[in-house]
């Protein structure tokens, strides 16, 4: 059974990479995950039931960060998750308990270096950029992106978990969006090739590499982190960020606030006389 499960971790590491668009580096690192979890494990079958112990995988572990921990664990989660809805296979992992990491707050990128990077980019990266900053999208809404859910003021967003939201086009995105459109005529998605859409890994490569070119690291989620920061920077209500962002609950939401909140200390012992050099 050690051998059938090495090669359902292959399957899945190839589905990771060509269906759910992973870049190279996580699935680098969900192999390195698995197959420590799989060689440091017990598979158990009872009444087609499979049980995947992990007890001596998690003791081998425990010298690692929490974050760490988290991400092996998280890997052998999806794994499991994976056998069960896409192998129609019945797998249970034991013991199953998370471990709590703290959330770090996001790093969002200065305005100025987004309009920076903006300046120089070519229409299509320009047109990327614009929609994930513009409008906070994940890099996977953004690649699922329909030419037909786009209005003349309105975007139709399909998120996680099937749910959709509405989103609204400033005139600068709509711009853009416009002359991407007339240069491009892409026939069903707004990015794609041979008719099929690019996924989530060829569109952070074409972003990456043009804010490494201005020696600036990034992701395409930091520009929505970046979207969600400037917004409540500049007044904007927490329940209409979270909104925007597709967010199930504003509690996930708070996390920018804090971040406002750092920002605003930062910038309060700056100006404070008494923190001044004499």
């Amino acid at each position: 059974m050690q051998e059938q499960f090495l090669k359902l971790c292959e399957e899945f590491l190839e589905y990771l990479w060509e269906i759910r668009g992973y870049s190279e580096t996580s699935i680098v690192t969900y192999e390195i995950a698995l197959k420590q979890m799989l060689d440091d494990s017990y598979l158990e079958t009872e009444d087609g039931i499979v049980t995947l112990n992990i007890t001596p995988f998690r003791h081998k572990i425990l010298k690692n960060s929490k974050k760490t921990i988290s991400k092996k664990l998280s890997a052998a989660r999806s794994f499991v998750k994976y056998l069960n809805e896409q192998k129609n296979m019945h797998v249970i992992i034991y013991p199953n308990e998370s471990i709590k990491v703290p959330k770090t707050l996001p790093k969002p990128i200065e305005q100025n270096y987004i309009e920076e990077v903006l300046e120089s980019a070519n229409l299509e990266q320009k047109t990327i950029i614009t929609m994930l900053y513009g409008l906070g999208l994940r890099i996977s809404e953004l690649s699922q992106m329909r030419l037909e859910d786009i209005k003349d003021e309105w975007v139709q967003v399909h998120g996680k978990g099937n749910k959709t939201r509405e989103l609204p086009l400033i005139p600068r995105v709509r711009s853009i969006i416009n002359t991407y459109l007339d240069t491009y005529a892409p026939k069903k998605y707004l990015f794609e090739k041979n008719s099929a859409p690019l996924n989530s890994a060829q569109i952070r490569y074409k972003i990456t590499n043009i804010f490494k070119s201005h020696g600036i690291k990034t992701t395409p989620h930091q520009l929505r982190h970046s979207f969600a920061t400037h917004l409540l920077n500049n007044g904007a209500r927490i329940a209409d960020v979270s909104e925007l962002l597709g967010h199930a609950t504003m509690a996930t939401t708070q996390i920018y606030t804090k971040l406002a909140e750092s920002k605003k200390l930062e910038e309060y012992l700056k100006a404070h006389p008494l923190n001044q050099k004499s």
